[in-house]
C-alpha cells in the first residue's frame, strides 16, 4: 500500500524540520500529528478549514490552513495558513492573532495557550482556544475558552456552527496502537480505540489483530496474512460505525510501514443516505479533506517500529 497521505514536516518556518516516513530513526523521535477537517461559510462560500497539530521532541506546535486561492500570493504555498510555534521559553507565542487573505477577503486567526493543558497528545485537552474569524463573525472556534475567546476577538459567532468533517492521526507502537480522543459524531462522547496485533514477523505464528473501543473488544480478526484488508460494521452505544483495515505493509513491506484504519459512523437505520462506501472511495476522499462521501471519518495511521 502505498502512503497517499505522508507523514508533514513540523511545518515552522524559523527552523524547517524534515521528516522521512521510511526512516525508523524519524518514527521513533516520537512525532506525533492530528489533522482535523472542518466545513463551514467563510469569506463568502462553503470551505474546509484544516487545523494540524503537531509534536516532537524538537518542537510543538500547530496550523490553521483555509481551502481557497489567494490575490496576493498566487504562487505561496502557504499564503493561507498560519503557522504558530510553541516553545516553553517563548511564552508570547503561546497566545496572539496572525492575518492571510483569501480571496482578497481578511481571515484573522487568534489564540490563548497560556494555561493549556496537554496529555501525551499534541492537541491540548482544556484551557485554550483557537478561533478562525472571517467578517467580523468567529467562524470555527476550538477550545474550551469560547467567553475568552469572544472577547479577545471582539466578534460575534458565526450564523452556523462548523461541522467536523475528517480526523487523521499518525500513531506509534510494536504491538499496540492506542488513541484517546475519538469522536465518531461532533457531539458523541469521546472514545479510546486500541488496536492489538500480535506476531507479526513471526513466520511460525499465525498473526491476529483485535481492535478495542472503551477497553471492549469489537473486532477481532485471525489468519491476518490472508485478511489483511477488511471492513466490519459495529455498534457502539445506538450508533454504527463501519471499520476498514488495510495491515498488508505492516505484513508484507519491508522498512517502516503504516497501517490503516478507518472509523466511518453510518446514517441511522431507514436514512435515505447511502450506507455502501468503499475503502478506495473513503482513501480518496481524504486525500482531498472532504471526509468521505457524507459525514464524518476517522483516519488512523498505525506506524509499526520494530
Amino acid at each position: 500500500m502505498q502512503d497517499p497521505f505522508p507523514i508533514p514536516s513540523c511545518f515552522f518556518p524559523s527552523e524547517q524540520l524534515s521528516y522521512d516516513p521510511s526512516s525508523s530513526s524519524s518514527a521513533k523521535s516520537g512525532q506525533t500529528i492530528i489533522t482535523t477537517v472542518y466545513r463551514t461559510k467563510i469569506a463568502g462560500q462553503c470551505r474546509l478549514i484544516t487545523i494540524t497539530w503537531c509534536k516532537d521532541l524538537l518542537a510543538h506546535g500547530f496550523s490553521v490552513a483555509v481551502e481557497g486561492s489567494t490575490s496576493n500570493s498566487p504562487t505561496d504555498s502557504n499564503a493561507n495558513t498560519c503557522k504558530v510555534e510553541l516553545r516553553p521559553w517563548h511564552f508570547w507565542r503561546k497566545h496572539g492573532s496572525k492575518r492571510f487573505v483569501v480571496d482578497d477577503k481578511p481571515i484573522g486567526v487568534f489564540w490563548d495557550l497560556r494555561s493549556a493543558k496537554f496529555s501525551r497528545e499534541p492537541e491540548p485537552q482544556s484551557g485554550f482556544f483557537v478561533a478562525v474569524a472571517s467578517e467580523e463573525e468567529v467562524v470555527l472556534l476550538l477550545g474550551d475558552l469560547k467567553k475568552e475567546a469572544y472577547k479577545r476577538t471582539g466578534l460575534r459567532p458565526a450564523s452556523i456552527d462548523a461541522i467536523m468533517v475528517l480526523r487523521k492521526e499518525h500513531i506509534f507502537g510494536k504491538k499496540k496502537f492506542a488513541t484517546t480522543k475519538a469522536k465518531f459524531h461532533e457531539k458523541d462522547t469521546s472514545h479510546d480505540i486500541s488496536i492489538e496485533c500480535s506476531s507479526i514477523g513471526d513466520h511460525n505464528t499465525d498473526p491476529e489483530m483485535v481492535i478495542k473501543i472503551d477497553g471492549h473488544s469489537f473486532i477481532s480478526v485471525k489468519h491476518l496474512q490472508w485478511k489483511f484488508r477488511g471492513n466490519q460494521t459495529i455498534t457502539i452505544g445506538k450508533e454504527r460505525v463501519d471499520v476498514y483495515w488495510d495491515v498488508y505493509d505492516w505484513l508484507f513491506s519491508p522498512g517502516l510501514r503504516h497501517a490503516l484504519f478507518i472509523f466511518k459512523p453510518l446514517p441511522p437505520i431507514g436514512s435515505s443516505s447511502s450506507t455502501s462506501t468503499s475503502l478506495l472511495s473513503l482513501i480518496e476522499a481524504s486525500d482531498a479533506n472532504v471526509g468521505g462521501s457524507s459525514g464524518f471519518g476517522l483516519f488512523l495511521y498505525a506506524w509499526k517500529l520494530e
